[in-house]
């Protein structure tokens, strides 16, 4: 009895011992997740020591070397605009990404500057995946090559990136027949399945605005969001969502290293934990990666020999940053637009401010060059012209102006024309005064237009521009930056200031 009783007594404790053991919750695992996002990356070189792909290469191959379990991944807008992708098309920014190639990569709005065939080119050029779950052919078919959910096993992790594009590519670019679906509804359709399906972490890699970004946040269907399109750095954690706006040009980065802990609850099912830590990276502070420094030279060398021949000086102050082209007269948008006229005898020229890229001043005085101008105008766009009622040209103006308030590239510049505008009014209800050369717009008269082949094609929202006989079309026409250049060299210089073509009624 002693032994039998003895003998019950261990296995009782034995099993004591193993439902304590199934009980109890599985000893939590720890994987550090580093996720690096870039984006609005146009220009190969550095400015003023920062930026630039040979910085950026450095620190994403820097990344992985110190964490076999990080995501590297591009958020928009790459192959357009910059000074060199008006000859190669964006094929720069390929050549130089394939060097340290992403984990995915997002097509932004840029991408589609020199139509779709050349992103579609692009991306069979690329050493790394391209994916957008809301971009299909017009008939809803998927583009060929171009990916969706990404899932990717990472230290043990199931985790999903979501993939979305801006769907307003159409009107600020030249998307072609390509259908872009909702940005917000199907990114967070799309995270939500990934839950669904079992993924432990969703990274939503999206180009879109802030507004757009901050919806996506507040669905907190997402763990951490990577975003690009808004040129700006910023982080942010509510609680449940991490997120990232991926700056410009690689110039400041911010890896996010998520401390997950794997484990499991009573009932055996496996748990995910995590905080994020943010990093800041200044990249005036890296050293460039050699093998791209010496790609990025090559470039340069290749640009300097072209580009530096000079045209003529300015006497006046020009000034393209990006807040004055997109709200209100400038000397610039002047200048381009009496170049865009002068090359084509048209009545009236109308050119967008988002086609003005530059974002700097010229002091008077300053000798102007051919980088100059295609710095200023690196899209490879060409001067075209329509004739059109005045009713049109007026439609034109209100939606030049519909979007001042929040610095929307569609801001009109004019020659031969001058026109009012109050920001506060409705939107197609903002324009007023409209003067053609000494007499008011005639709104039944017809008048010959010079603008460029993108804005004739609707871009920009500029569809009022549509429906006229085309004077002069795109096959036909000079590459603006060209005309520019002819003009000014023609003119001695740039004479051109502000003088009150665009009067704005709300300015105090």
């Amino acid at each position: 009895m002693t032994i039998r009783a003895t003998r019950i007594a261990a296995m009782l404790s034995t099993a004591s011992v193993f439902t304590a053991a199934a009980m109890a919750p599985a000893a939590a695992e720890t994987v550090k997740l580093t996720i690096l996002g870039v984006g609005d990356a146009y220009n190969f070189a550095e400015e003023d020591g920062r930026g630039g792909f040979a910085r950026l290469n450095a620190v994403a191959r820097a990344e992985r070397e110190a964490n076999p379990n990080t995501l590297y991944v591009f958020d928009g807008d790459m192959l357009s605009p910059s000074l060199l992708s008006g000859f190669d098309k964006g094929q720069n920014t390929i050549d130089l990404t394939n060097l340290v190639p992403f984990d995915i990569a997002v097509p932004g709005n840029h991408e589609f500057d020199f139509g779709p065939e050349n992103f579609i080119e692009k991306m069979n050029a690329s050493n790394y995946p391209w994916a957008a779950i809301n971009i299909t052919n017009a008939d809803g078919s998927p583009v060929e090559g171009l990916g969706g959910v990404m899932v990717k096993e990472v230290g043990g992790l199931k985790v999903a990136l979501i993939p979305v594009a801006q769907d307003t590519s159409p009107e600020v670019s030249s998307t072609g027949d390509l259908k872009f679906l909702p940005t917000v509804e199907t990114a967070v359709a799309a995270a939500r399945q990934a839950r669904d399906d079992g993924a432990d972490i969703v990274v939503g890699v999206v180009q879109t605005d802030m507004s757009n970004d901050r919806e996506l946040i507040r669905s907190h269907v997402f763990d951490v969001i990577m975003s690009g399109d808004d040129h700006s750095y910023a982080t942010a954690y509510d609680g449940v969502t991490a997120y990232v706006e991926t700056s410009i040009d690689g110039q400041f980065l911010s890896p996010v290293d998520l401390m997950v802990e794997i484990g499991a609850d009573k009932d055996g099912n496996r748990t995910i934990d995590w905080v994020p830590m943010f990093r800041f990276i200044d990249t005036a502070m890296v050293e460039p990666d050699p093998e791209s420094q010496a790609m990025v030279d090559a470039f340069t060398a290749q640009l300097d020999e072209s580009l530096n021949v000079e045209i003529g000086a300015t006497d006046t102050m020009l000034d393209s940053r990006r807040n004055v082209i997109r709200a209100e007269e400038s000397a610039m948008g002047n200048v381009i637009a009496d170049a865009m006229r002068a090359a084509t005898g048209a009545d009236i020229a109308l050119t967008n401010g988002g086609g003005i890229r530059g974002d700097r001043t010229y002091d008077p005085g300053t000798v102007l060059t051919r980088r100059d101008i295609l710095t200023e105008l690196p899209f490879g766009n060409v001067t075209v012209v329509t004739e059109l009622p005045g009713s049109q040209i007026l439609a034109a103006l209100e939606n030049g102006v519909s979007q001042v308030e929040n610095g929307a590239g569609r801001f009109p510049h004019v020659s031969g024309m001058t026109f009012a505008f109050d920001p506060s009014a409705p939107a197609g209800s903002r324009v007023s005064e409209v003067m053609v050369g000494d007499a008011p717009l005639g709104l039944d008269t017809v008048y010959s237009l010079a603008t460029n082949d993108y804005m004739l094609g609707g871009g920009d929202g500029y569809s009022a521009l549509g429906g006229g006989r085309v004077v002069i079309n795109a096959g036909n026409g000079n590459l603006m930056a060209n005309d520019v250049a002819a003009y000014i060299a023609a003119a001695g210089g740039v004479k051109a200031g502000v003088e009150g073509r665009i009067k704005n009624l709300g300015a105090n």
